[in-house]
């Protein structure tokens, strides 16, 4: 008798649990039928994160239920994080907007220099379209062939404005203070687009911080005519792209060494990451995160990727918000030698 009790208690939560589920999807569909979802882009147009944004833009609202009009919108500004200040204190909390920034974005309020006016771990992370691999390289006319070469001879890298805080900055800083190599930051650049014309005037040696798949597109012909030259590898993983290119980690002599390089250099781990802002509807961010993968595995919007010559490796919005909250758990004594080495100063 009690077990059958029990199973008629069971049957009954599964039907209650589908009403609820079902109730959800239905208030999801309803809240985004005939609405505009803003995708903020938080660098220029013309950049990696402006062509993985707008791409996102013209595929994700079919998989959305109710189909919203995603509309991209560009909100340049500090390598990112302005965009990322935006989005955490001002941003409408109802699942109508989200953003991409640079990695390095969500960090600044844990190794940078308090610009960051938000917690990243209570952002609801969308999910990562591409796990980036950063490079520091050199123009032909440099006279440097191999990244060992830098502990006795200087490179010339540009950056952005005094202040920046984007991986243009904080990597070379980082190479110069954690390995000894001798790079001398220019500062005043906009970017990379005029960082490439630099290279080309011969103003500059090089840059650190550029991500592979930007070198893929915009920075294409200059690389594969060999008028650039990749040196070191930046990032938490080898690519396979890159056999015989040394890589950062490479360099480090203990484990703390490597927790450190994992908050500078590990975190292109998430290099095109979508964010919405803390306190969206737990069921508006499941059907996100849930059409985020299936647009990220589509045939139509990898074709276009392909066209583009974007890379695609995605990552779920749940494997994102576990990577964040674990790199803001680091330790004290890591995070302090982090912040060190980026500084400009």
């Amino acid at each position: 008798m009690a077990a059958r009790a029990l199973r008629r208690f069971g049957v009954a939560m599964l039907l209650l649990l589908g009403r609820v589920d079902h109730s959800a999807a239905d208030e999801v569909e309803r809240f985004y039928a005939g609405r505009k979802l803003s995708v903020v882009i938080g660098h220029e147009a013309g950049t990696g994160f402006d062509l993985y944004g707008r791409a996102l833009a013209r595929h994700l609202g079919r998989f959305i239920p109710g189909n919203p009009t995603l509309v991209p919108e560009n909100m340049p500004g500090a390598a990112g994080f302005s965009s990322a200040n935006w989005l955490f204190n001002a941003a409408a909390k109802d699942g109508s907007v989200i953003a991409i920034f640079a990695h390095t974005a969500p960090f600044e309020p844990l190794i940078g220099k308090g610009a960051g006016r938000f917690d990243a771990s209570k952002f609801a992370w969308i999910g990562n379209l591409d796990a980036v691999v950063g490079t520091c390289g050199v123009g032909e006319h440099a006279g440097i062939t191999a990244f060992d070469e830098l502990f006795t001879k200087e490179m010339l890298v540009g950056a952005g404005g005094a202040g920046s805080a984007g991986p243009l900055s904080q990597f070379p800083a980082a190479l110069r203070r954690l390995l000894g190599a001798k790079i001398k930051v220019i500062q005043g650049y906009r970017g990379s687009a005029e960082i490439r014309i630099a290279l080309a005037r011969g103003e500059l040696h090089g840059i650190c911080g550029l991500p592979l798949s930007t070198l893929k597109t915009e920075w294409r012909d200059d690389f594969a005519a060999g008028r650039f030259k990749i040196l070191l590898q930046l990032g938490r993983e080898r690519s396979p792209e890159l056999r015989g290119i040394p890589h950062v980690y490479d360099y480090s002599r203990t484990p703390e060494d490597r927790q450190v390089f994992d908050l500078i250099f590990g975190l292109q781990a998430m290099g095109r990451p979508f964010a919405a802002p803390p306190g969206v509807p737990d069921e508006r961010v499941a059907a996100l995160r849930t059409a985020f993968m299936a647009m990220a595995n589509d045939p139509a919007f990898r074709a276009e990727a392909a066209k583009l010559q974007i890379d695609v490796s995605p990552t779920s919005g749940e494997a994102v918000q576990e990577f964040v909250k674990r790199m803001y758990g680091s330790p004290k004594a890591v995070i302090e030698r982090a912040k060190d080495a980026i500084s400009p100063n």
